[in-house]
């Protein structure tokens, strides 16, 4: 798979990531009526194609059709007991192609195992930690500091603690961003 924007971002610039959790439809459900679900469901398929070609031509990306109502609440929890473990840019990274290019449901705890596993992590201590909802906690931060910025799309990025970037955007586009948080004092 090429690189995002915010890959290329850090071969050129000295950053630090730190991912947080949103999710795009708590829980997986729609907020409206069933038509409301089936209009926005006709419109998102309509829109794929140039959502692709945008990731194909600006960033190399090759991208399937995910799956629309996911609750993706397992997938989020399961990053921290992966970053708890070293492992949490490899499992996000691992959920991007498992959602975005194989057309996987993020809410699918065989298959979250199945990566954990594949990173080297316990499998079985990965489940119960998700299953029993350890990190439910931490992810609810993550989502009200989400609300407090306004983020309502992904991906959302947050510079500085200042300046709010939605949307996939090119490197060129991000190490703007950076310079101008080096030139306020944002950041060193």
């Amino acid at each position: 798979m090429a690189e995002s924007g915010l890959d290329s971002l850090t071969k050129t610039r000295e950053v630090a990531i730190e991912w947080k959790a949103y999710e795009l439809r708590p829980g997986g459900k729609f907020p409206g009526t069933p038509e409301q679900e089936a209009r926005y469901r006709a419109m998102v398929r309509e829109r794929h194609g140039q959502m692709t070609a945008y990731a194909r031509e600006h960033f190399g990306l090759e991208m399937g059709e995910p799956p629309l109502g996911v609750n993706s609440r397992p997938a989020l929890e399961g990053e921290r007991y992966a970053r708890e473990h070293g492992k949490g840019a490899e499992y996000h990274h691992a959920c991007f192609v498992a959602h975005w290019r194989e057309e996987r449901r993020l809410d699918d705890m065989d298959m979250l195992t199945s990566i954990a596993r594949s990173l080297g992590l316990n499998g079985d201590e990965f489940r119960e930690a998700v299953t029993s909802g350890k990190y439910h906690e931490e992810v609810e931060a993550d989502l009200q500091l989400a609300y407090e910025y306004g983020i309502n799309g992904v991906p959302a990025f947050i510079f500085g603690n200042r300046y709010l970037v939605s949307g996939a955007r090119p490197a060129e586009f991000l190490e703007q961003v950076v310079d101008k948080c080096v030139e306020e004092g944002l950041v060193e």
